[in-house]
């Protein structure tokens, strides 16, 4: 059945395509496995069901072991009955057995407890995402839409053809709306049309990602500025009502040996490390002038090097030119 249908579907497909070759047939696809795993109410109720789907498993396992306990006795002591007690013992093993099946049958079979019920958890948002895909195609003007969770089966699929996400946005909107108020609503629908807008304009949808993004890092950048100005602050703060602390406690001649001995070590420390970051900082610099020097020295020496080369080579030319000279001179007296 599904191999005629599909073979009827693909033929009714091959049609449409011809006919409308002229305009070109806009394709989209939903992945309805994708839709459930992130509607809420479908995956809590889906847990609920998977519990008692564990329980049920249970019950079925448990009767199983006692049922194998009893032919276990019964194998045992079968020496030891009478045939009428063997019989009994069998018949009431062979009753279990079937009452477990009939019950495992009920549980799982194929119109079983938890077929039902998953079809019950599914019917209604199913109902949703046709109605959703319903008015997405209509709005955007799709001329086929499939599920690539169905049996239908794609070799391929396109990304920008997955309007999944588009789906669940509109069962989110139905979700939310019940809960605002109307001027929330208005705002709602404004966002809404704005997001419909970037649906059916890909390069449009693509720049203001682009947008979000660059909103993004430069939100992030801001943030970072923040923190490390409160952190300054807070410094500044904490060292202020340090010095603050220290003068009130001279002033009122409270402060112990000890705390004196301390605040002075501290102080000196301070000094120290201050004394320390400076003479670091001229360090730093007396480093950085001296390779600037050794920099403009060996530049000097390398233009004297190339000058030198240079002269050497003119004094050269003028040599070999003044014997080459003196050479034809020579040899033009010997042939006169």
């Amino acid at each position: 059945m599904t191999k005629q249908f599909l073979s009827l579907f693909l033929a009714f497909i091959a049609v449409q395509t011809m006919e409308g070759q002229a305009r070109g047939n806009k394709l989209g696809y939903i992945d309805m496995e994708y839709i459930l795993q992130n509607v809420p109410d479908y995956t809590e109720a889906k847990i609920q069901l998977e519990q008692k789907a564990q329980k049920w498993k249970l019950e079925i396992d448990t009767k199983k072991i006692e049922i194998s306990k009893l032919k276990e006795a019964l194998k045992a002591e079968k020496a030891l009955l009478t045939k009428e007690l063997i019989d009994e013992r069998e018949t009431e093993i062979s009753f279990l057995e079937n009452e477990n099946l009939e019950y495992q049958q009920k549980r799982f079979g194929a119109n079983g407890d938890l077929i039902l019920q998953k079809s019950v958890l599914v019917k209604p948002i199913q109902d949703q995402v046709f109605t959703a895909v319903q008015d997405i195609a209509e709005r955007l003007k799709y001329d086929f839409i499939f599920d690539k969770a169905s049996d239908l089966t794609m070799l391929f699929a396109a990304k920008r053809f997955d309007i999944s996400e588009q789906v669940l946005r509109i069962l989110n909107r139905t979700e939310k709306r019940e809960q605002l108020t109307k001027k929330q609503q208005k705002e709602a629908e404004a966002r809404e049309l704005k997001e419909d807008a970037l649906d059916s304009n890909p390069a449009l949808a693509d720049r203001q990602k682009l947008l979000e993004e660059k909103k993004a890092a430069r939100e992030k950048v801001l943030e970072d500025r923040k923190l490390l100005q409160e952190q300054k602050k807070k410094e500044f703060d904490d060292k202020r009502k340090q010095i603050q602390d220290d003068r009130e406690a001279k002033k009122n001649g409270t402060v112990s040996a000890n705390v004196a001995k301390e605040g002075s070590t501290a102080t000196q420390t301070g000094v120290d490390k201050t004394k320390e970051a400076a003479d670091q900082a001229r360090q730093k610099q007396a480093d950085a002038k001296a390779k600037l020097l050794e920099d403009r020295k060996k530049v000097f020496e390398d233009r004297k090097k190339a000058l030198e080369e240079r002269r050497q080579k003119i004094l050269e030319d003028r040599e070999a030119l003044k014997k080459a000279k003196q050479e034809k001179l020579k040899e033009n007296t010997n042939n006169n």
